[in-house]
C-alpha cells in the first residue's frame, strides 16, 4: 500500500511551507517518527517526522518548492494491507523485468516534453525563455548539466536555429546591439560573464518577500537624530563589571530596549501594527521587541517578549541567548513572530546612517548606529570630546506623521542621554 503524506497544518495561520531539506531520498527505508523533511515557515525551520514505517516511493516536492497545507510531500510504501480500499496515489510503475521505472526528482517547472518525441527535456524556465528568444529547439541539444539538464552555456553552442526569432525580440536585440550593451534582453547576461547563479531560496526568499511587501504596502519615512551617548558609555562600563561576573557581555542594546519601551509608553501608537484588511491601526498592549539579528542564512528578528517587565540583566541574557540560537538555526517559530516594534543594530559596524525597512505590519523600526568619539561645542562655547551616536527611525507615514516621529525619537534621546532615569522606580 502506498501512503501519500501531505503537509500537515502547522498552526498559527500557516498556509504553506518551503521545502528546505530532505533527510531521505527515493528508495530509502524509513522508520515512523524518523526525521523526514525540513520545511520553512515564517523564517522558522520545522522538522517533520515520518508518519509511517516503509520505503520512500516518490518525493513530490523538491528542495526550494513551496507546498500548500494539504499538498502532497511524499509517497511512502508501507507494506500495509489496504483493507479492500483502492490506493489513492500512484506508486512506482513495474518494469517488464520486475524492476521499477523511476524518474529522478526534478522541479515540475524545469521539465518539458519535446514536440513529437515523448522525451523529457530538463531545463529551467530561464533557459527555456532564452531558447525561445533565440529560436533554439531544446530537443536538438544535449545538456551538459546534472542528469543531462540543459543549462545556459549549452545554448551558446547550439546548432543553427530551427525557429524564427519573434520580431519583438529581434527589435529588442537590435536596440541593445546598437547601444553597445553587453546583455541581450530583460536581465540576461552573456554566458562567459556569469560567475555563479545562486538560487534565492529558504530564509533568503522569505526575507525578499517580506521586504517587498513592506516597501510596497507601507509609506516609509525616516527621521534621524544625533545622541550624545557619553553618559551611557560611562554607565555601561560601570554596570558591565557586575553583569559579566555571570558570564554575560553587557552591550548597549539592553539600554536601548529599555529606552524604547519607556518611550512607547508615552507614544503608544508606535507600539502598533496595521490591519490593512480592516483599515485599522491596532495598538498593542504588550511590549514585544524584535531584535534584528544577522544569521548565516540571512536576517532574523527574534522577539523579546514583555520587555517592559524585564531587568537589564534579564534583557542581556535573553538577547544573547536569542542571538546565539538564531545564528545556530535553533529558534522556534513562536520566537520569531509577534513583535510590536523592532530595533536594528549592527553594533560596532553600525555605520553613520541607514534607513531601516519596516518589519511589516509594524509601523516603526529604530536603526542604531555606532558610537564614535568626536569633538563638540558645549553650551559655554568650549570644545570637548563626546561619544556621539545616530539613531534613525523609519515609520509608516500612512498612520504616523513625521512630527510624531520626531517627538518619539526625542523621548528616546532623552532617556539615552540621561540613562539613570531608566532605573528610577516611581511610586
Amino acid at each position: 500500500m502506498t501512503y501519500e503524506f501531505r503537509l500537515p497544518d502547522i498552526g498559527e495561520g500557516v498556509a504553506e511551507g518551503e521545502v528546505v531539506q530532505w533527510f531521505v531520498k527515493e528508495g530509502d527505508a524509513i522508520q515512523e517518527d524518523q526525521p523526514l523533511v525540513s520545511v520553512l515557515t515564517d523564517k522558522a525551520n520545522v522538522e517533520i517526522p515520518s508518519p509511517k514505517t516503509g520505503r520512500i516511493a516518490k518525493i513530490h516536492a523538491p528542495v526550494g518548492q513551496k507546498v500548500k497545507v494539504g499538498g502532497v510531500l511524499v509517497s511512502i510504501e508501507t507494506g500495509e494491507t489496504p483493507s479492500g480500499r483502492p490506493s489513492t496515489s500512484s506508486g512506482p510503475v513495474a518494469a517488464p523485468g520486475g524492476g521499477d521505472h523511476r524518474t529522478p526528482p526534478v522541479a515540475a517547472s524545469a521539465v518539458g516534453v519535446a514536440p513529437g518525441s515523448g522525451a523529457q527535456i530538463q531545463a529551467s524556465p530561464h533557459v527555456r525563455r532564452l531558447a525561445a528568444e533565440r529560436g533554439i529547439d531544446l530537443a536538438t541539444l544535449r545538456g551538459s548539466g546534472p542528469s543531462g539538464r540543459i543549462v545556459e552555456a549549452d545554448l551558446a553552442v547550439s546548432p543553427t536555429p530551427t525557429a524564427r526569432v519573434p520580431a519583438a525580440v529581434t527589435a529588442s536585440m537590435s536596440t541593445v546591439a546598437a547601444s553597445g550593451a553587453g546583455a541581450t534582453s530583460a536581465g540576461t547576461v552573456p554566458p562567459n560573464e556569469i560567475r555563479e547563479r545562486i538560487p534565492i531560496r529558504g530564509v533568503r526568499r522569505v526575507i525578499a518577500e517580506h521586504m517587498s511587501e513592506s516597501v510596497h504596502r507601507a509609506a516609509h519615512f525616516t527621521y534621524v537624530e544625533e545622541i550624545d551617548a557619553s553618559e551611557l558609555v560611562r554607565l555601561r562600563e560601570r554596570m558591565a563589571k557586575s553583569i559579566e561576573k555571570h558570564g554575560m557581555r553587557l552591550s548597549y542594546l539592553p539600554f536601548i530596549v529599555k529606552a524604547v519601551v519607556a518611550s512607547l509608553k508615552s507614544f503608544p501608537r508606535f507600539n502598533a501594527t496595521v490591519d490593512d484588511a480592516h483599515e485599522e491601526l491596532v495598538v498593542r498592549a504588550g511590549y514585544h521587541i524584535g531584535i534584528a539579528t544577522a544569521a548565516p542564512d540571512g536576517l532574523l528578528v527574534p522577539v523579546v517578549r514583555d520587555a517592559d517587565k524585564k531587568s537589564l540583566a534579564q534583557l542581556t541574557r535573553e538577547i544573547q541567548d536569542l542571538a546565539e540560537r538564531g545564528r545556530a538555526g535553533k529558534l522556534a517559530r513562536n520566537e520569531l513572530t509577534g513583535s510590536t516594534f523592532t530595533i536594528s543594530s549592527l553594533g560596532a559596524l553600525g555605520g553613520v546612517l541607514a534607513t531601516p525597512i519596516l518589519n511589516y505590519p509594524e509601523v516603526a523600526i529604530l536603526g542604531v548606529h555606532k558610537i564614535q568619539a568626536r569633538p563638540v561645542i558645549r553650551a559655554d562655547g568650549t570644545i570637548a570630546p563626546a561619544e556621539l551616536m545616530n539613531l534613525s527611525l523609519s515609520l509608516d507615514h500612512r498612520v504616523l506623521d513625521g512630527y510624531e516621529g520626531a517627538q518619539f525619537l526625542a523621548a528616546v534621546k532623552g532617556y539615552l542621554e540621561d540613562p539613570h532615569q531608566l532605573f528610577v522606580e516611581l511610586a
